[in-house]
């Protein structure tokens, strides 16, 4: 009796990422269809190219991962459980959705608690930094960086931004100085996590596999949109292309949308202000959302069921 709950709990579990793409997918039949119907009619070299770029960017997903533990991890588990992970970005948002994912996968191969989740946090400070490097590398390269006056926020709205942050940084001390039993496992955490840190940056396959793969994982991505650019006619240099990419995902990435929707806009935006008119930079922002998350979600919620039935997640 006490294995029925459990089976039907995970046959849940499985087939929810299958009925949560086929749910979105339904919602969303005029915007696939629109950005199916441009792909087809797209230059299909460079689209093949952009498909490769798409792949890379788990290849760099993975490399960090990995760079950011110390402990030794499967590499071909963890390629297929970032693949995984790129479907649970689209039911919770700010990539929460790959984090539990890969949380569960660390979990599964032995590491512990603590050190799964502050290697997430690495992952997601060098990833935040390198990006930022990255962006100033090309602003400081590029022309078009005087094109993009408007996309920096206006000085009031960074007040309210501010007074976000502090507010909840207050909180969390609140919390920590009130609460009492928080502070062993918050205290615990930092630890392993300066600890963890320590560690891979003695490492320098580590060091390579984290910061390397870091600075990649922008780079492919935006290879990946500069492809679907040149497949639809965009007719903007590639180089732009990165800026606006790179520019639109740093400026609003931080804001809690799924599926990147936010990002979008502003990618639109972006080029439009780099001389592209405003169909075709329409078009091919949607082409690559097809090509870089629509395309893949239902293969990544197969391979999602497929870990979560094998109980590798």
């Amino acid at each position: 009796m006490a294995r029925g709950p459990g089976r039907s709990l995970r046959l849940a579990l499985c087939l929810a990422p299958l009925l949560f793409a086929a749910g979105w997918a339904a919602a969303n039949r005029p915007v696939v269809y629109e950005g199916f119907r441009r792909l087809v009619a797209a230059d299909p070299g460079w689209l093949a190219a952009g498909a490769g770029f798409t792949c890379l960017t788990w290849v760099a997903a993975s490399c960090v991962r990995q760079g950011a533990l110390p402990d030794p991890v499967p590499p071909r588990l963890l390629l297929a459980s970032q693949f995984a992970a790129g479907a649970a970005n689209h039911v919770l948002p700010g990539g929460l959705g790959a984090h539990a994912v890969t949380l569960r996968f660390l979990r599964g191969q032995g590491v512990p608690l603590e050190r799964a989740t502050a290697s997430i946090g690495l992952y997601s400070l060098v990833k935040s930094v390198a990006k930022a490097l990255v962006l100033v590398v090309f602003l400081a390269a590029s022309p078009a960086r005087r094109r993009l006056g408007e996309l920096i926020p206006d000085g009031r709205l960074l007040i309210p931004l501010a007074a976000g942050v502090g507010g909840a940084v207050t909180v969390a001390g609140v919390l920590l100085t009130v609460v009492r039993p928080l502070r062993r496992p918050v205290a615990a955490l930092l630890r392993t996590a300066v600890s963890d840190a320590r560690a891979v940056h003695a490492r320098p396959r580590r060091v390579l596999a984290l910061w390397g793969g870091a600075a990649a994982m922008p780079l492919v991505q935006a290879g990946a949109l500069a492809c679907v650019g040149a497949s639809l006619g965009l007719g903007l240099p590639w180089e732009q292309v990165v800026l606006a990419h790179l520019a639109a995902g740093t400026a609003v990435g931080a804001v809690p949308a799924p599926g990147g929707l936010a990002v979008d806009a502003a990618l639109v935006w972006t080029l439009v202000a780099f001389g592209s008119s405003p169909a075709p930079a329409t078009a091919t922002v949607i082409g690559y959302r097809v090509l870089t998350d629509w395309a893949p979600l239902l293969p990544g919620a197969l391979v999602l069921s497929t870990l979560i039935r094998r109980n590798v997640v």
